[in-house]
């Protein structure tokens, strides 16, 4: 039907994913964006004087997309909660902080003035 592709991924309808059709969740995950903003924004469009634009995209994208395949459906990773992604940053900058901390210590130290100074001559 349509084959929209942008940086390597493709539009699709989600319908196990959806509540309708599936479109507002193919969006959703073509943009990576969260699904209930897309579903926010499009009953938002049907109260602010676009109703019939909205509802007649809807419905030719519903028409015209294709469902997506169940093989590419059970291959995608689960993407982390924003919990998870804090804690892998922490974890990181815990593995940054030592090293961080020991040039600190070694530049404002004696040692390093004294080392500079005699480098200067």
């Amino acid at each position: 039907m349509i084959d929209l592709k942008f940086k390597g991924r493709r539009l699709y309808r989600i319908p196990a994913k959806g509540k309708i059709k599936g479109v507002c969740a193919g969006l959703a995950e073509f943009l990576d964006i969260p699904v209930q903003l897309v579903r926010v924004m499009m009953v938002l469009s049907l109260f602010f004087g676009v109703f019939i634009f909205t509802a007649i995209a809807y419905f030719a994208l519903a028409f015209l997309l294709d469902e997506k395949p169940d093989s590419m459906a059970n291959s995608a990773q689960p993407r982390p909660c924003a919990r998870e992604l804090l804690d892998d940053l922490q974890n990181e900058l815990r593995g940054v902080e030592l090293p961080l901390r020991e040039m600190e210590r070694y530049v404002t130290s004696e040692t390093f003035s004294v080392r500079s100074r005699f480098r200067q001559l």
